[in-house]
């Protein structure tokens, strides 16, 4: 061939095996292959596109050996006409160039193996490889009989594998069985067969004959293994398919018996009865059309076929839904008004608001149903209340709990392309009471999670929107249902998980705690002839007075609703059942005195009003999910420090209330007769018990300034004293939420005086009568107001005067924004 190779496109070109005889030179162009490793004494096809693999082949054919030393490429993610020396293997094959011809930019090459060779040192890396190399020996023989039983046990595999390939050609069958030597066997097997670039190049490695045929015998049973398990499929799949086949033609056969003796098969019969279900049932047209459609598409099917029973169990849920039926409702006022009397104690206000409603109702009964949201602590009686509107209305009462749900298809329900498809929560509940009205209840819709399944408090937006939910569209029933006749009824115990675009649909009815005397009249009506009932015992065998019911309440349970307090009247009926039921007595009384021999001691020991307090210390309060409770909130001078020292698990707010507390009194000192180098020589450390439950919110405002004035005034803060309110800058008391629960908390706690913002002047109308009148209410606007009121007018404990050395002016703290950190000389 001559040596321009310019000329040689679209040539077939048949290049003559000069193999040299004498030594070879020792610098070789370098062929980067990927995915590919080539052996000795194999004869493969090679494509050459890259620019810099068709440079070293054309200087490889230009030389007199016409040799190509092929090199493997490490890693995958290299490209070969960007490798690098560190990226190629060092050992490779020498091969000789038996055929090529030049295609479309392409070098199309048959190639032959001829040796192993070894890179000794690179020589060049651009416009192509080059590298010195160095041949390698010929493969020697450690243990002959080891070398025969691997050759022979290969020669099995080699069997087995092609019994398992009837595909092979005649010929390659005849050349592989007709290979008796065991290295060409190897390099044969690892030509052909894909063993993994890294296998591979261990074999080409490999120093051995007998580790040579040790990774082919292991490489050639890997692949052994994986045929007879994928023939093993192949013959399952067609059983499978043959069994199918063979009951297809029976089914046929006796569908032929059938029909000449005048009998229906199982699959007409079963369309048929859902075809006279279909024409007697009222359903929409829109909705009767699809069914129709359902219907036909599965009596062309056989029983046999999945989508056969898809479409049966879809068009059950069709028939079965209340498409078009209600319940009849009653709308008598007083009736519902008695109902929610007999059910719940107290709750005035959330009995007129759902009254309220129910006018509504009764007034325009095709109006919209209302949505509403029961907020409340635990125990207060919101899913009860739920099935107190139900009965009033003579509706059905559905219920199930959103709590834990993270899955929207729970709620909009499955698409049937998924096998065990099916409809939401929603779409099931009214499948189940069977009336398109009922009263539905979302217990815990405050507890809804999210995940990669979907948003399932997003999917309520528009269930529970009265402008869309009249035409919610299931994703199994795929048809749009009218769900704006349903009485729906949320229920949380705490609005601030609740998305805001969520509870802007909803009308929100928030329930508080329980007084002690409403715990009393529920204990006495409601909880104890219940719990009486549940234990077999008579009305007459169990009495519990009403000061035992009061210590019950106050020592043994802590919460702002009943469901403690039921179980713990339980706890005691069940012991004085086992009394009566050995014969011991035949009716009990239980008093205050014999408490703990049913309960044993005392659980609980509410705070309560504290007396001859300190100065520094003063009583505030707090809102709890399970009601309110009283906290003091205790100051002490740290002479010689400076800043703020906050403990007690207190939250950013908190600390910036007490930080705004602290800049105030000192920046209006002089109003409250307070120095103000006590301020600046003193240091305040500010604790509020207790350190274990973490604190926060900026009602304890007006407390902790209160606290503080307390402090550097050295008057007292009235015992029978407790407030609440956020203070300002400027002095002003901001309004704060869960006035009532606050208010009750601190009449349980034996409180005589409360002081409250102005603005909160409204939420007195919802505090019991009974706890109205037995508490003075002072409302306040400034903090002026609050001190003049909290603080006794006798100077008790005045700031002693310390000799405190001077410090430098950097460690100084003379300034009331600083941070809250108590800083140590």
């Amino acid at each position: 061939m001559a040596e321009n190779t310019e000329n040689t496109e679209n040539q077939d070109i048949h290049v003559q095996d000069t193999r040299p005889l004498k030594p070879l030179p020792l610098e070789r162009a370098i062929l980067p292959l990927q995915n590919t490793t080539l052996f000795p004494e194999t004869v493969v096809p090679l494509a050459v596109g890259r620019e810099r693999s068709i440079k070293a082949t054309e200087y490889a054919l230009s030389t007199e050996e016409k040799l190509i030393a092929c090199v493997t490429v490490k890693t995958k993610d290299v490209n070969g006409n960007k490798a690098k020396p560190s990226d190629l293997y060092e050992v490779g094959t020498l091969v000789n160039v038996k055929r090529m011809m030049r295609a479309e930019g392409i070098l199309q090459l048959v190639v032959q193996g001829t040796d192993r060779f070894r890179i000794v040192e690179w020589t060049q890396e651009e416009p192509f490889l080059k590298a010195r190399v160095e041949i390698l020996p010929e493969l020697a023989v450690e243990n002959e009989e080891e070398v025969e039983a691997l050759k022979r046990n290969l020669q099995n595999l080699i069997q087995q594998a092609l019994t398992m390939l009837p595909q092979v050609p005649a010929e390659v069958r005849m050349a592989v069985m007709g290979q008796n030597d065991p290295i060409q066997m190897s390099y044969f097997l690892g030509s052909v067969l894909d063993l993994g670039e890294e296998t591979e190049q261990k074999m080409l490695e490999a120093v051995t004959v007998d580790e040579l045929l040790s990774l082919a015998h292991a490489a050639l049973a890997k692949e052994v293994e994986i045929m007879e398990i994928r023939s093993k499929i192949a013959s399952e799949a067609q059983s499978e398919m043959d069994k199918s086949q063979r009951d297809y033609i029976l089914r046929q056969q006796m569908k032929a018996i059938q029909k000449e003796l005048g009998e229906d098969d199982g699959e007409r019969a079963e369309a048929d009865q859902l075809r006279e279900r279909l024409e007697q049932a009222d359903l929409p047209e829109h909705v009767f059309k699809e069914a129709e459609r359902e219907l036909r598409r599965m009596e062309q099917l056989p029983q046999s076929a999945p989508d056969f029973h898809v479409i049966r169990t879809y068009l059950e849920y069709v028939l079965e839904l209340p498409w078009k039926k209600s319940s009849e409702e009653k709308l008598d006022l007083k009736e519902a008004r008695k109902i929610l009397d007999e059910d719940h104690y107290g709750l005035d206000d959330v009995k007129e608001r759902i009254l309220e409603f129910l006018a509504v109702i009764k007034l325009r009964p095709d109006s919209k149903s209302p949505i509403m949201l029961l907020v409340g602590p635990p125990g207060v009686g919101k899913t009860s209340i739920g099935r107190s509107v139900a009965r009033a209305l003579g509706r059905k009462f559905e219920r199930f709990s959103l709590g834990g749900m993270r899955d929207e298809a729970e709620l909009r329900g499955h698409r049937r392309t998924y096998i065990g498809a099916m409809p939401g929560r929603i779409i099931q509940g009214l499948r189940r009471v069977g009336v398109n009205n009922p009263v539905l209840m979302l217990d815990e819709v405050d507890k809804l999670g999210n995940s990669f399944r979907g948003d399932p408090a997003s999917a309520l937006l528009e269930i529970l929107d009265p402008q869309q939910n009249d035409t919610f569209r299931d994703h199994y029933l795929d048809l749009p249902f009218d769900l704006s006749k349903v009485f729906f009824i949320a229920t949380a115990n705490d609005l601030s998980p609740i998305p805001a675009p969520l509870r802007d649909r909803m009308e929100i009815i928030s329930l508080a705690g329980y007084s002690d005397i409403e715990k009393l009249n529920i204990a006495k009506q409601y909880l104890v002839p219940r719990q009486i009932k549940e234990n077999g015992l008579e009305e007459n065998q169990l009495k519990i007075i009403d000061d035992a019911i009061n210590l019950i309440t106050s020592r043994y349970t802590r919460e702002a609703g009943v469901r403690q307090l039921e179980r713990t009247i339980g706890n005691i009926a069940r012991k004085v059942a086992l009394k009566v039921a050995t014969g011991d007595v035949e009716k009990v009384t239980v008093t205050e005195e014999e408490i703990s021999d049913y309960l044993g001691g005392p659980k609980f020991y509410p705070e309560s009003a504290r007396e001859g307090m300190p100065t520094g210390v003063a009583t505030g309060m707090a809102w709890t999910q399970m009601g309110g409770q009283i906290l003091f909130i205790e100051a002490t001078l740290l002479p010689g420090a400076s800043g703020l020292t906050l403990t007690g698990q207190l939250g950013d707010v908190m600390k910036e209330s007490a930080m705004a507390a602290r800049s105030y009194l000192w920046s209006h000192a002089d109003a409250f007769g307070i120095k103000q180098e006590d301020i600046k020589k003193n240091g305040i450390h500010l604790h509020v018990p207790a350190g274990s439950i973490p604190k926060d919110g900026p009602s304890a405002g007006i407390t902790m300034a209160t606290a503080m004035a307390s402090l550097f005034t050295g008057r007292k803060v009235r015992s029978d004293v407790a407030m609440t309110g956020e203070i300002t800058l400027s002095g002003l008391v901001f309004p704060i939420g869960g006035l009532k629960e606050k208010v009750l908390a601190a009449h349980r706690a034996g409180i005589k005086h409360i002081i409250f913002p102005k603005q909160n002047e409204s939420a007195l109308e919802d505090i019991p009568e009974e706890v109205h009148n037995d508490l003075t209410f002072t409302m306040a606007e400034r903090i002026s107001d609050v001190l003049e009121i909290a603080l006794e007018e006798e100077v008790t404990d005045p700031i002693k005067t310390y000799d405190i050395p001077e410090v430098d002016a950097g460690s100084s703290n003379d300034n009331p924004n600083e941070p809250l950190i108590a800083k140590e000389d």
